[in-house]
């Protein structure tokens, strides 16, 4: 079976369709991968051996300047109009689209050739792009049991199948929490202000100092963070990058840190609770935080909520009591097989 592959934007929308695209490939079908200028080096760098790959032009939407928009637009529609005469020539059976805009083009010409075509969302909110390209999709695969802002009136089927990470967090799937006082705290790649300015206060004034802290943070805030630390006589381990987060997580009692979908759906795999403080200006992050929360597995509170008070009273909870970190950890645990069960609908 030819099936055409569509990702692009972020390291989020990729490694998803890769974990497929080797899955498919291992399957014997002649897989196509479609993807932005951005996430191109990549793509190249971790594809299947076989499958190849097809640069097309295209960028975010959501710029502020109008004159931006009007032309991402009109990179999104060149390229679908290129893919559509593509397709008229080699069409594939299947479209698999991981979202995001650059996953829009293929979609499109997919739907002009009236070729069966599925779309993946990452979140717990239904993302703009999706929402736009849902009216040309046979069948929308969800990364969480539910997913709000759903477009009225839809005819779509919505499958639930998860997001794939990693094999490393598969390989910890169920670990028991290490029951060590281990903190972690991880903003992203970038890391994020708010916890650097909250969390160590908070630590700060905890009468059990006994805690141990990993903490990731942006490289220029990682000098004060160790020097605060230390003052305040906490043991912690200050890193710009963490290299294995997989087990970074199994080695934590709790996780304090951002929700994206990959960020949360890790927590999940592993089984660790979290407290997760949303991107305010993301309804995405919130929706998925507020996913995990609703496991039983943690907090979902808001950056505005997010006080040096609140945490120095919810750590000391919870850090005295062991049984309610164990327990977290039971119900954030969600069996990962979402590879298996994309490929399954792919190709039925």
């Amino acid at each position: 079976m030819k099936i055409w592959i569509a990702t692009g934007g972020t390291g989020g929308h990729v490694f998803p369709a890769l974990s497929v695209a080797s899955a498919l490939v291992s399957c014997g079908h002649r897989i196509t991968i479609s993807c932005d200028g951005r996430v191109r080096s990549m793509v190249m760098r971790d594809k299947p051996e076989r499958a190849h790959v097809v640069h097309i032009w295209a960028s975010g939407v959501g710029a502020k300047s109008r004159l931006n928009q009007v032309y991402a637009l009109f990179k999104i529609a060149v390229s679908a109009f290129a893919l559509t005469l593509r397709f008229m020539l080699f069409r594939p059976d299947r479209v698999v689209a991981f979202g995001g805009y650059a996953s829009v083009p293929a979609v499109f010409a997919a739907h002009v050739w009236k070729i069966p075509t599925l779309l993946h969302e990452q979140n717990a909110a239904i993302g703009r792009a999706n929402k736009f390209a849902m009216r040309w999709v046979k069948t929308l695969m969800t990364s969480f049991p539910t997913v709000s802002d759903m477009p009225k009136g839809t005819n779509t089927k919505i499958v639930y199948t998860g997001l794939p990470v990693r094999a490393d967090f598969l390989v910890f799937a169920g670990e028991p929490i290490p029951n060590n006082m281990h903190l972690l705290v991880t903003g992203g790649s970038l890391g994020a202000q708010i916890l650097d300015d909250v969390v160590p206060v908070a630590i700060a004034s905890m009468k059990n100092k006994k805690i141990f802290v990993t903490h990731q943070t942006r490289p220029e805030n990682v000098a004060r963070l160790q020097a605060f630390y230390a003052q305040n006589k906490i043991h912690a381990n200050v890193l710009s990058f963490v290299h294995d987060m997989a087990a970074a997580i199994k080695d934590s009692d709790l996780v304090i840190g951002r929700s994206g979908a990959s960020t949360v759906i890790e927590l999940e795999t592993i089984g660790r609770g979290a407290i997760l403080v949303p991107l305010n200006i993301n309804p995405d992050q919130a929706a998925n935080a507020a996913s995990f929360a609703k496991l039983g597995g943690g907090f979902a509170i808001e950056q505005s909520k997010f006080t040096p008070k609140w945490l120095t009273a919810t750590l000391t909870e919870l850090f005295d009591n062991p049984s309610r970190l164990i327990k977290m950890a039971e119900k954030s645990l969600v069996k990962n097989d979402a590879v298996s069960k994309i490929v399954c609908e792919v190709l039925k």
